[in-house]
């Protein structure tokens, strides 16, 4: 009898151990990239419930901005009020102001946070250029000077970048920067660049913005916003600083945040640059949000977001290079074809592509 239990008890151990160990492996996912749990959280973000609501009167006594949630799940039917510390969701001093961040997705709250791009975020592109991927993998991605490489490409939409850079003598690769991005949809493109200027001044909006090949204005007064509707999406730039710096978003597709800015003396020296004088190649930093992404994404970022994703790119270096210049590049900023792209645009968008050679 003593036996018997004792074999009981040996089973009974070994089976609880499977369980603890498959509870383990279930939490890495298989990937060997460290998504876990933490990444889970972080594609909370990209929920697109998390942006299902209607603006209500904001509150008489205290002028904080509500929203009612209309999108089915934890926050179906409820109206969730913006924090007292940062009671609207475009303050209009954004560089010193937080905004409020309505989620009426799973975690059902509002958030105050500069509405800028975060150059640690998933999904950033930021200095010479440094990107984080959907697995929370930083990695470089060089390009080449005057190149167009496509970032993202999917079924139904694409998103290329142009590279401005310079080689200094002795060097045997390019130093590169993203100058320009365009979102293609449909027949639509949108596109984001950053002048080409001698000396930076903050003060002087160096960003320019065209829609369908034509230069676009963005107000600086009032909501300080520019919007067209096309279709099932609406299509938004709003500015969040007076200068600068753009939110845009695309329904259903895309959520950027995008920030000119140039190469300090200081960066130009530590770095070795050697860049040439007047020129203080303005670049841009980028964040992006994506909504409805397909499992065979393609794209310098976009295979990132891919299910299971294993990043190839050595972990632990101070560059963690990404290859892959050959699948991606494409005639210009405005092609929607490479090797590996996916998205396939309607003939009329390459109706407006002759001015792209100022880039």
């Amino acid at each position: 009898m003593n036996k018997m239990k004792s074999c009981l008890l040996v089973a009974f151990l070994v089976l609880l151990m499977s369980m603890e160990t498959k509870f383990v492996l279930g939490d890495d996912k298989g990937n060997g990239n460290n998504k876990g749990k933490d990444n889970e959280k972080e594609k909370e973000k990209d929920d697109p419930a998390s942006t299902q609501y209607k603006i209500l009167a904001p509150n008489q006594k205290t002028g904080q901005e509500r929203a009612y949630c209309q999108a089915k799940g934890n926050c179906y039917y409820k109206t969730l009020e913006c924090p007292a510390e940062c009671p609207q969701r475009k303050p209009k001093k954004n560089k010193k102001t937080k905004g409020c961040f309505i989620n009426c997705g799973s975690k059902c709250e509002t958030t105050c946070k500069f509405r800028k791009p975060k150059c640690e975020g998933y999904g950033s592109i930021c200095y010479d250029p440094r990107f984080v991927g959907g697995d929370g993998v930083m990695f470089y991605f060089h390009g080449a000077k005057g190149g167009d490489f496509a970032l993202v490409s999917d079924d139904d939409f694409q998103i290329n970048a142009h590279f401005i850079g310079t080689r200094p003598v002795s060097r045997t690769r390019d130093f590169t920067w993203v100058q320009a991005l365009s979102v293609m949809f449909d027949s639509n493109t949108l596109v984001l660049a950053a002048k080409r200027v001698s000396y930076w001044d903050d003060s002087v909006d160096a960003l320019i913005v065209r829609w369908n090949g034509k230069a676009t204005e963005i107000p600086a007064n009032g909501d300080a916003e520019w919007r067209t509707n096309v279709g099932v999406r609406e299509v938004a730039v709003e500015r969040t600083d007076d200068t600068n710096s753009v939110r845009v978003t695309v329904t259903g597709l895309v959520e950027m945040y995008v920030k000119v800015t140039p190469i300090g003396a200081e960066e130009n020296r530590v770095h070795k640059y050697q860049l040439p004088s007047g020129d203080a190649f303005a670049h841009l930093e980028t964040q992006f949000k994506f909504n409805n992404l397909t499992d065979l994404v393609e794209g310098v970022l976009g295979k990132t977001y891919r299910p299971n994703y294993v990043s190839p790119v050595k972990i632990g270096v101070p560059m963690p290079m990404m290859g892959g210049e050959d699948k991606y590049r494409t005639s210009s900023l405005l092609s929607p074809i490479c090797k590996a792209c996916r998205f396939e645009a309607l003939p009329s968008a390459f109706a407006s592509n002759k001015w792209v050679a100022e880039y």
